[in-house]
């Protein structure tokens, strides 16, 4: 669905390029999570896929598509929702009006019943809203208009706890089987539940590009007794439950939950290289 092929980019004014003949390939029907430390291109990949920025070389395509032509038929398939934005000065029964035209899956249903689940109302002034509140009706909007493919930024920035896990349920129920997401995060225990595919991205250079399965079947992720120095783990690091410790998974072991902070680490730090073990 998505080909990112052979990419530079950078900022205007900036010497050092955000990517360097960076490549990539994502397909549809799965919730990916774009993870990597600060500067490293997370939320520049996401424009670039949407067409919003432009590579020097190289090229974006969505379904074969050139994605900063910013063609109709693709518009009409791809929302973003950015780490921060602004509404305008109107009510929500408004906004909706003047954009739900450009979606032709829009669904005022999955609208309404998103807003039900963060605990919303339908009827709102959209600038009287905390930026907590502004980004439950954003996504409530982004998921209901139907759209192959969803980008979002930091979505759970500037929720409360309660708040991520109203997030978590709005995003599983309102998954279509045809419909691609991709999270760009650092709040991974936010997400990690949601996601079936990793991306840990690093100065124009995918350390990681697996799915949840794949990893799962290959690691154990447990905690053991301090001092544990056991052949089969390749990382540890101590926690108030013991060690947190990535290993081997051995056969016949059942599957344990993947900890993607603890994975990040482990694979930020060189610890572990995926396609080589």
């Amino acid at each position: 669905m998505i080909s990112v092929n052979n990419i530079n980019f950078k900022y205007a004014g900036q010497k050092e390029q955000v990517f360097h003949d960076f490549s990539l390939q994502l397909n549809e029907n799965n919730i990916y999570g774009l993870l990597g430390k600060n500067g490293t291109g997370k939320s520049t990949l996401l424009y670039l896929i949407a067409g919003l920025l432009r590579p020097s070389h190289g090229e974006v395509f969505i379904d074969g598509i050139l994605s900063s032509a910013r063609r109709p038929e693709i518009l009409q398939e791809l929302f973003i929702v950015p780490e921060e934005f602004d509404m305008p000065a109107m009510t929500l029964d408004q906004y909706v009006k003047i954009h739900k035209p450009f979606y032709p899956n829009f669904s005022q249903e999955v609208l309404e019943n998103c807003l039900r689940d963060f605990e919303m109302p339908t009827a709102m002034k959209l600038q009287s809203l905390s930026m907590g509140q502004k980004k439950k009706v954003f996504m409530s909007f982004a998921l209901a208009s139907g759209t192959r493919l969803l980008l979002m930024d930091e979505p759970t920035n500037g929720l409360d706890i309660p708040s991520k896990m109203q997030f978590r349920r709005v995003v599983a129920n309102n998954m279509t089987d045809d419909r691609t997401l991709i999270i760009s995060t650092h709040q991974v225990h936010d997400v990690e539940s949601l996601l079936d595919h990793i991306l840990i991205l690093s100065q124009s250079q995918l350390l990681l590009d697996a799915s949840v399965g794949d990893i799962c079947d290959r690691y154990s992720f447990e905690y053991r007794a301090p001092g544990t120095t056991d052949d089969d783990i390749l990382y540890s690091e101590p926690s108030v439950q013991g060690n947190a410790v990535i290993a081997h998974r051995q056969e016949g072991m059942a599957e344990t939950p993947l900890n993607l902070e603890l994975l990040f680490n482990a694979i930020t730090m060189d610890k572990i290289h995926f396609n080589n073990q």
